[in-house]
């Protein structure tokens, strides 16, 4: 084995540091509009019975979101995957790709050694997107807990 082709991952950079700018741009785009829309869903709601529930419902579809938005951000990178050809089916880079994006890594799946850079900076790219994602979490929580504070004792039904 030669030792140079162990270091030489320059390709892996130049695919992964893209695809970790572009995945964390839509990440971002994406939560400021899930903020938009979960603060309107909210501002329509609050004067209503039952505020625990809209918040649960509310926080619910916030989650189901940001998942999904995680589920396109691996398909982003599996599709890499494939076009680099680090791995030779669709289903075994959406597989290697969302368990590289959330490290949990436990899989039979592997790249093509010349891309093994690419998957660590992919699991790189997911603690980002993850930790972007806790931050909007709790911010939503922050955000919409208060308004039912605001409402007062003879206005909530709860």
């Amino acid at each position: 084995m030669n030792p140079l082709n162990e270091v030489q991952w320059g390709a892996d950079w130049v695919w992964g540091i893209p695809l970790i700018a572009f995945t964390s741009v839509l990440h971002v785009l994406c939560l400021a509009l899930f903020t938009a829309r979960v603060e309107y869903a909210v501002d329509h709601v609050k004067t209503r019975r039952h505020f625990s529930l809209t918040f649960a419902l509310v926080m619910a579809l916030a989650v189901t979101l940001v998942t999904a938005l995680h589920i396109v951000e691996g398909g982003i990178w599996a599709v890499a995957y494939r076009m680099l050809g680090a791995i030779p089916d669709n289903r075994s880079a959406m597989l290697y790709s969302l368990g590289a994006l959330t490290t949990y890594g436990d899989t039979n799946i592997h790249l093509e050694h010349r891309w093994k850079m690419l998957g660590a900076l992919e699991a790189l790219n997911g603690m980002l997107l993850f930790g972007l994602t806790t931050a909007f979490l709790f911010a939503m929580i922050q955000r919409v807990w208060p308004a039912a504070t605001r409402l007062g004792p003879d206005r909530r039904r709860d």
